[in-house]
């Protein structure tokens, strides 16, 4: 077959690593859903938007500016598709879903998957009230669309995402509730020695909670949320205390502990899967240089485990060096050597993240949560029937509970849902996450319209 490389995502990974290949002749295909490129750290608003790099990006600015312009540059030496979802991949290629909505097939030589990362959810009483948004979600309205969930927004759940839209928020003149993290602050200073082995983004972090602070904005640490409350919007946010509940009025909340690895197309190509305690979560299986189990086949970037967007450029480059090995191309071995030895040292830094923002222990997590508390918003699953199914019908495997109950079966195809169930089996069975097995992926990845399925069986 005729070399065709292709790239999915046009985040940071994406774009590094198509200018790697490009820079070595090759005239890559890449794929995004969004239709400017960037990712979600750098997504790019829309034209005649008037707020400033400095105003969208922050300290992140100078990095934004330098991959947008790279991407422009390489622009016209890549085969790019914005817009454009992939929503099955097995080895005779990639089904797409164009802009307008029709369906493509897509052959490729070599693959490499640089899907990014979603919000990780963990439900609570009152999280389906009208006015919740995830981290991403808010710094996507804040991003793209130069605007705010509410008049008063509260931001719950833990890591470094928290503190940094909070801090984009209030910076552009949002009226914050509070910041209401589950982490506690010991865990910060357990986790200082990982830190520090990169004081750039420790410096960061620590100037966004000191902005915080200084500009009034209350700041709650070793958080246990009890509820969100409200009607047909959100009116508090409740908390338990050290003696009692306390609550804070606010309009919206904004909630994510952490972000969770798109690791769908890598499982419907079948790349081998391993439990990663770090991430909390299945990831499939690569080295450092990229390379997954399936030959041809690469992962970069948050897709492959949550590690940045620092990160997320060094593997992108050093996956498409990997393939430009696999094609035969000769590759400058002291530049691989620069990227791993970049990539073990912010591992180790993400070791040091993983230990500051932990997520919260199963006791409050999910044993507590309500038997009528709605888990599953796509197909109208409680916490009940997980739990029912597991004490009643002998359920021990997450693929089964989404049989019997359908879990996992909805729009989101467990992007939301499953964590949150794979810890309610976890804890129902008192076995460890691992144990319960993972949600498999099936096709198509996310909802597309029945036309798109019609031109597909029509081609």
């Amino acid at each position: 077959m005729t070399t065709r490389p292709v790239i999915v995502g046009a985040g940071p990974a994406g774009i590094r690593a198509a200018a790697t290949l490009v820079a070595a002749g090759l005239r890559p295909v890449v794929v995004d859903e969004s239709i400017k490129a960037g990712g979600q750290i750098y997504r790019q608003p829309p034209d005649g938007f008037t707020r400033t790099k400095r105003d969208l990006y922050g300290f992140e600015s100078g990095k934004a500016g330098r991959l947008h312009d790279l991407f422009a540059q390489i622009a016209a030496r890549i085969d790019y598709r914005p817009g454009t979802l992939v929503w099955n991949a097995t080895a005779a290629g990639l089904d797409l879903m164009a802009p307008d909505g029709r369906a493509d097939h897509l052959l490729y030589s070599h693959v490499l998957l640089a899907t990014g990362a979603t919000d990780r959810i963990q439900p609570l009483p009152g999280w389906l009230t009208p006015g919740v948004y995830t981290l991403g979600a808010a710094q996507i309205a804040l991003k793209f669309q130069g605007t705010v969930l509410g008049p008063r927004i509260a931001f719950f759940g833990t890591g470094p995402l928290l503190y940094l839209v909070a801090y984009q928020y209030a910076k552009a003149g949002a009226d914050v509730a509070g910041v209401f993290d589950t982490a506690r602050f010991s865990d910060q200073l357990v986790a200082l020695p990982g830190l520090l082995n990169s004081p750039e983004h420790l410096l960061k972090g620590l100037y966004y909670v000191a902005w915080l602070r200084l500009h009034g904005i209350p700041l709650h640490s070793g958080v246990v949320p009890a509820r969100i409350e409200g009607g047909d919007r959100v009116r508090g946010f409740v908390w338990q205390g050290k003696d009692k509940e306390q609550r804070i009025d606010c309009d919206a909340v904004a909630l994510g502990l952490g972000l969770r690895s798109e690791t769908q197309l890598a499982d419907l190509l079948g790349c081998r899967f391993a439990y990663s305690d770090l991430n909390r979560a299945w990831l499939p299986e690569h080295g450092i240089d990229g390379r997954a189990s399936q030959a041809n086949v690469y992962l970069a970037g948050d897709g492959a485990g949550i590690a940045g967007a620092d990160a997320a450029e060094l593997a992108g480059e050093r996956a498409a060096l990997a393939m430009l090995e696999d094609l035969g191309q000769a590759v400058d071995r002291e530049r691989i050597a620069a990227l791993e030895s970049r990539l073990r040292r912010i591992g180790k830094f993400r070791h040091g993240l993983e230990r500051a923002f932990p997520l919260p222990p199963a006791d409050w997590g999910m044993t507590k949560l309500p038997d009528d508390l709605v888990l599953c918003r796509c197909e109208a699953i409680t916490v009940g029937a997980l739990r029912e199914a597991a004490r009643d019908l002998g359920v021990v495997e997450l693929n089964r509970l989404k049989a019997l109950t359908r879990i996992g079966m909805g729009r989101c195809q467990g992007r939301i849902c499953g964590a949150a169930a794979a810890a309610i089996l976890s804890a129902e069975l008192d076995r460890p996450a691992d144990a319960v097995g993972r949600i498999r992926g099936q096709a198509p990845v996310k909802p597309l319209p029945v036309v798109t399925i019609s031109h597909e069986d029509a081609a």
